[in-house]
């Protein structure tokens, strides 16, 4: 059970209103996750939707390859919610199946494209040092480019905000059901 538990239209502000609803537009008309908690703080759960959606919907990324970084941002913190969700989104965008199961588990995954291997190196390196490899660094230059070196650390840097702040508050996947190992 969550820490925070959500709003009722009644509990929120006429800017709360507004905010959840512009939000939830944007999200199956589900204000869930984090943003059930943001929404306590309108401005912060504003602006958060911002960024968002300009990682989820004009990525210079594949999406394929935004949902395999965001599986593997959010595994180490065991953000089941997130996973949950991203989970299913990274099947449908192209993922291997045996790649989704085999980070969900902490097993190495295979990768039959070298983007997506690319990726997997680089958030490896994220998240064991919290850096990137100067070797990795220079791949990741050659196979994307600067702007979206950039894009790759800010999509890392999002979703890191977002498993820490369910893990924090301790939100459940949607589902109810834990699915990390």
């Amino acid at each position: 059970m969550s820490r925070v538990q959500p709003l009722s239209d009644d509990e929120m502000s006429a800017e709360q209103k507004s905010i959840a609803a512009s939000i939830a537009g944007t999200r199956s008309g589900v204000l869930g996750g984090p943003f059930a908690i943001w929404i306590r703080v309108p401005e912060i759960a504003k602006r958060i939707e911002h960024l968002s959606d300009r990682v989820r919907k004009n990525s210079g990324f594949e999406k394929r390859l935004v949902e395999l970084m965001v599986l593997l941002i959010v595994r180490p913190w065991r953000a089941e919610y997130a996973w949950t969700a991203h989970a299913r989104q990274a099947l449908a965008a192209g993922i291997p199946a045996a790649a989704i199961e085999a980070i969900r588990t902490n097993a190495v995954p295979e990768f039959a494209r070298s983007d997506e291997q690319l990726i997997y190196d680089i958030f490896t390196d994220l998240n064991q040092t919290r850096a990137i490899s100067d070797a990795n660094y220079a791949r990741g230059l050659e196979a994307f480019d600067l702007e979206l070196m950039i894009e790759m650390v800010t999509t890392a840097g999002l979703y890191t905000m977002i498993a820490m702040m369910l893990a924090v508050f301790d939100v459940p996947p949607a589902s109810g059901r834990s699915n990390i190992a």
